[in-house]
């Protein structure tokens, strides 16, 4: 017999490729699911829609989210210099170099905003684990709403 779809634990791959919440990993971060909407590509909910995890867990969150797109570049970067290298090769009398070079940079652009995203979702998930039973258990409450209750 299958699982029913609500009893699997959504996986934690899954979820980070589809920019998903940390937490509940169902709810979107993004309020637009396309990263090539350029005016809302870093638009972000402020509370998960489906868990209720605030997004932005103090005022300049997402500072460290550059080493996580540097290390994605990198990885990227050096994935496809060793597929350019065992495909096409590498020599010093002609241009070949320079052509995987243009075509890295290329690549790198065109998943730019893809790759900002992706980031936001590694860095979000370093601090916020997910929680099978977060629709028995509320969310942490910030410094701010504790001082207001």
């Amino acid at each position: 017999m299958c699982a029913d779809k609500k009893d699997q634990k959504p996986g934690y791959l899954w979820s980070l490729l589809h920019n998903k919440c940390a937490r509940c990993r169902s709810g979107d971060m993004f309020q637009v699911r396309s990263a090539y909407k350029l005016k809302h590509v870093m638009k972000m909910h402020d509370k998960c829609p489906v868990c209720d995890q605030r997004m932005e867990l103090e005022v300049g969150f997402y500072y460290g989210t550059g080493y996580v797109s540097y290390a994605l570049t990198v990885a990227l970067s050096v994935t496809t210099f060793v597929a350019w290298w065992v495909l096409i090769g590498m020599s010093v009398n002609d241009n070949r170099f320079f052509w995987w070079l243009g075509i890295n940079i290329g690549l790198l652009v065109l998943l730019q905003p893809y790759l900002m995203r992706l980031s936001r979702a590694i860095w979000l998930s370093f601090f916020v684990r997910y929680n099978a039973n977060w629709h028995a258990e509320k969310t942490d409450a910030t410094e701010s709403e504790m001082q207001l209750n």
